[in-house]
């Protein structure tokens, strides 16, 4: 489909025309007034006189004629140009069943903690997450996911797709403390449910992942529940480490610090919405999640339709090119002395 992103722009067509009536009028106004009180010559015969004192031939030449079409043509062409020509085409969202997943993700400083294991090695608790999450993500097959990492506030790092490479190199970049210090739990709800209440209803998941309490933010967790609840998203959330003295790494040493995980908060918002807490003392937990989500009915997206524009300016460009070269070489052939 063919259509101008700014056709009001063609009111400037005239533009030109109008010029000329205003400087003509007003040129013929200044001669009027310089010839006040100037004697008149009377002649039966004024035409054909004012003719014998002129080069050019009466009315207009072929090449007056093809200037003015020229000249016409450059303007009409600058102005279709100026209007942002372009062909739209219409391009669907493939819509197909599954469930709307948001990933939240802890980043506070007490992720840096080293109470997990790997291959006889102590990793970090965010370490642990993002292997664990990029395994989980490999097997959503068909379902759209999104991610939100919190600290001190919690961002849309990637909004619902279906492509959950995408979802899982960005979580490869997180870093614990990106998004500061704090936990800001109540936020993260409230932001992923603003994200999944117009997905269709029976899909809006969101999992919330975290090791700490609520310490930041201005939406207290159990508010932020009830609206989730309203919305109808299920909140799987997951108390990541363990209690009590952890090693954590400080000035280039580890050093043995308190944790605590606030389990009362986490069970109390998945069981209002109807999800689930689980502990993960390992990586046992992230699997039970899948296997609940799995018994969820699936459902289809809605499919949207998009007009993607192709930019059609470079033709009327180019007619507006080649307009001025014509008129070019027409100045320099009467500029220039003929040969014979």
């Amino acid at each position: 489909m063919f259509e101008f992103h700014w056709p009001w722009l063609a009111l400037l067509l005239p533009l030109p025309w109008l010029v000329r009536i205003g400087w003509e009028a007003s040129r013929r106004a200044a001669t009027d007034k310089d010839m006040e009180g100037e004697p008149v010559l009377l002649h039966p015969a004024v035409q054909h006189l004012e003719l014998a004192f002129t080069h050019a031939p009466p009315g207009a030449t072929p090449s007056s004629m093809l200037h003015g079409l020229l000249v016409g043509l450059l303007w009409a062409s600058l102005v279709a140009a100026l209007m942002g020509p372009q062909w739209l085409e219409r391009h669907e969202e493939l819509a197909t069943p599954g469930h709307d997943l948001m990933l939240a993700v802890d980043l506070s400083r007490s992720m840096e903690a080293l109470d997990f294991t790997v291959e006889g090695r102590p990793v970090n608790r965010l370490a642990v997450i993002k292997g664990v999450i990029g395994r989980f993500i490999e097997q959503r097959h068909g379902d759209r996911i999104g991610l939100i990492l919190f600290g001190d506030a919690a961002f849309v790092q990637a909004p619902l797709t279906l492509d959950g490479s995408a979802v899982r190199a960005l979580l490869d970049d997180a870093v614990p403390r990106m998004a500061g210090d704090g936990t800001a739990i109540g936020d993260t709800i409230g932001l992923a449910v603003k994200k999944l209440r117009e997905r269709p209803e029976g899909s809006r998941v969101l999992i919330l992942l975290t090791d700490g309490d609520n310490t930041a933010g201005s939406l207290p967790p159990l508010e932020a529940a009830r609206l989730a609840a309203q919305y109808g998203v299920r909140i799987y959330s997951i108390g990541v480490g363990s209690e009590g003295e952890v090693p954590f790494p400080k000035d280039g040493r580890i050093t043995m610090e308190k944790m605590d995980i606030d389990e009362d908060l986490l069970r109390t918002v998945s069981q209002w919405t109807g999800g689930a807490y689980f502990r993960a003392t390992d990586t046992k937990a992230l699997e039970e999640i899948a296997r609940h989500i799995d018994s969820l009915e699936k459902t289809e997206a809605t499919t949207e339709g998009l007009m993607l524009p192709t930019p059609l300016y470079r033709w009327p460009m180019g007619v507006a090119l080649l307009s001025l070269l014509v008129l070019a070489v027409l100045y320099l052939r009467r500029s220039l002395p003929s040969p014979i």
